[in-house]
């Protein structure tokens, strides 16, 4: 960063500092502040496009509001790169999503200007409003906006945030709707049709352009027109406003890129009493032309090179799990004409976005609604269809109730493939899908599989095709092992089976998923130091093997487990009851996530982190070397 190229931002360190910019050093600061963003992340990817979106609403809010007195509740946080830099955080910019360094989403511990941790969609309208509403309770004066995306405004949670504050005429609370018709790839359903509709209605962006000119000057005609709002709008867009029929005063559209009116547009609805909202038009990728022209590819687009926009791919062979999926799946749609994939607003992100090209009447973005994703699957499966429901294994944690309640107690054959499943890396503690095997463990009637391989992912989606009852998957992010599995022949594998892999005399190493594979790795090593360990692979976290695991009960007295997941209420306490329940002297060390909250870092690091890499298991084989084991 020199001082030439970067001539303000770097004397930015605060919303203090912001505030003292003339309106045209804050323009040149955004055009600082958007370079900056992508220079940062051509090195040190992150989510990018979304940020670059929302450089001048970020700057605009820091620049009218009092912050961190006054709350801004961004939602998810894709966006909020620009609102961690104007916060003090320039320099620590350089160490997001690392180990040690800042998260990539608003954390609350991280900075007082993050009023509320996101990592998921559709929060921030219910935390602002408990702000909101807090600071009524208390008589204190401090202003919340809550922003949040359109892709985000399709989430259950965002209606029913609204529904509830609508109600609360007095409590003042601003919800920004930035506007992008983009979640990470395209907006899908009413809402965007309905969101297009006002912006792009010819009337009444010419009659808001007017009355915003004069009420910014005359606030005895904005409060007439508060009072006529309703009326007025519902004129001009010939129908009720949906927000103003929640109750919210409905401004906008405004143009999200123009700080002018932005700053301008704030002031005047600052000191407005009860909940309103803006609707600001953005452009994701704003500024950076490649991120502008394939938007969903840019959500996250790894390394680049800044000024060719080249992307840099890591070196590597193995097929990525998500593109295993994605190409399987058209391959079983294509043999079954009762396949029908689904899943809340993932399509790029989980591969499905291959079978909605393929046959797109087969294929369903449901928006940012994981709930909603479950049950609908669960209704096309009562109706005679085998949905493919895919959804990362931390969202699935949003659908709960509907899993058990939809389709496990219906016993409706719906296969659950649950991306992401593990620590996921960079993406942090919001994103780890570290619960899935201990909070499903406990439903019945559901399977729960888990590859350690992509040709076990193939086989496992073939299963639970054949399978007739409710059949969940999960798979870890990133690349596999290099296995040859495209055109490989589709074999049914049996439910509850496991395998064993390795003989051994000293130790059991059981292991399900893809730490197997560092397992299998761990054992041989294990050889060369004089401990033999017997390997199997469970392939599924539920139902166990119990036929496996009376032999491995039978002949060790220790044995060591090994999950990418939650250690309470997870595989490795499976086993140890079940050899307790069967009166068997086992001593069983489990390797996984331990009771704690696990931060962003690398895969590797994470897994060495919590002791379940290789280096980990190899630790555990060898601390019985001196131990007898095996049963006489």
């Amino acid at each position: 960063m020199t001082p030439e190229e970067y001539r303000l931002l770097l004397h930015i360190d605060s919303p203090e500092d912001l505030k003292r910019l003339s309106a045209e050093e804050l323009r040149a600061y955004c055009d600082e502040l958007r370079r900056y963003i992508v220079d940062e992340c051509s090195v040190n990817p992150g989510h990018l496009a979304s940020s670059l979106g929302a450089v001048e609403l970020a700057a605009a809010l820091h620049y009218v509001f009092d912050t961190p007195a006054d709350k801004i509740v961004w939602d998810v946080g894709h966006q909020t790169y620009a609102h961690k830099i104007i916060t003090g955080r320039r320099e620590a910019f350089k160490t997001k999503r690392r180990l040690g360094g800042i998260s990539g989403f608003p954390r609350m511990s991280e900075s007082e200007y993050d009023a509320f941790g996101g990592g998921h969609a559709s929060v921030s309208i219910s935390a602002a409003f408990g702000m909101a509403k807090a600071a009524e309770l208390r008589g204190e004066k401090y202003r919340v906006v809550a922003v949040i995306g359109d892709g985000s405004m399709t989430g259950g949670l965002a209606f029913e945030g609204l529904n509830n504050a609508g109600a609360s005429k007095r409590t003042n609370l601003l919800v920004i709707l930035n506007d992008n018709n983009m979640a990470i790839d395209q907006a899908t359903g009413a809402l965007k049709n309905y969101l297009l509709k006002i912006s792009t209605s010819v009337h009444y962006n010419r009659f808001k352009q007017r009355l915003w000119g004069i009420l910014s000057h005359t606030p005895r005609l904005l409060r007439l027109c508060q009072k006529a709002g309703n009326a007025v709008k519902q004129g001009l867009l010939n129908k009720s406003n949906l927000f103003e029929s929640l109750n919210f005063r409905y401004f906008g559209p405004v143009d999200g890129h123009n700080l002018k009116e932005l700053v301008r547009t704030l002031r005047a609805l600052r000191d407005i009493e009860g909940p309103k909202l803006l609707h600001v038009m953005t452009v994701k990728g704003k500024g950076y032309l490649p991120a502008e022209h394939n938007q969903p590819v840019w959500h996250a687009p790894g390394r680049f090179n800044p000024d060719t926009g080249e992307r840099i791919s890591s070196p590597g062979s193995a097929s990525r799990y998500q593109d295993v999926f994605g190409e399987t799946l058209v391959e079983l749609a294509e043999r079954d004409s009762r396949v029908v994939g689904g899943t809340p607003a993932m399509p790029s992100g989980c591969s499905m976005n291959l079978l909605m090209q393929a046959m797109p009447s087969r294929c369903f973005d449901v928006g940012i609604a994981e709930g909603h994703a479950v049950t609908f699957s669960a209704g096309l499966a009562a109706a005679g269809m085998v949905p493919f429901c895919n959804i990362y294994s931390t969202f699935m944690q949003r659908a709960y109730d509907n899993v058990i309640h939809d389709v496990a107690i219906q016993d409706l054959p719906v296969v659950m493939c649950l991306d992401r499943g593990g620590l996921v890396g960079e993406d942090g503690v919001t994103h780890h899908g570290v619960f899935d095997m201990a909070a499903f463990g406990c439903v019945p009637t559901l399977a729960i599989a888990a590859p350690m391989d992509e040709l076990e992912l193939r086989g496992m989606m073939y299963t639970g095709l054949q399978y007739g009852h409710p059949f969940m998957i999960r798979y870890p992010r990133g690349c596999g092992e290099g296995r040859m599995w495209r055109g490989a022949r589709f074999e049914t594998l049996p439910v509850g089976r496991g395998r064993k892999l390795r003989d051994g005399a000293d130790v059991a190493l059981v292991t399900v998923g893809t730490v197997g594979n560092a397992a299998a790795r761990a054992a041989a090593r294990a050889a060369e130091e004089g401990v033999s360990a017997a390997h199997y692979d469970l392939r599924f976290a539920k139902p166990l093997d119990e036929e496996l695991l009376l032999e491995v009960g039978a002949k060790f007295r220790r044995v060591v487990t090994g999950e990418d997941g939650a250690l309470r209420g997870g595989v490795g306490e499976a086993v140890a009851a079940f050899f307790n329940a069967r009166g068997l002297d086992v001593s069983v060390r489990s390797l996984g996530i331990g009771d704690e909250w696990v931060e962003h870092g690398t895969p590797a690091q994470l897994y060495a982190l919590c002791g379940y890499d290789e280096e980990g298991i190899l630790k555990a084989l060898l601390e019985t070397k001196q131990a007898p084991v095996c049963a006489e």
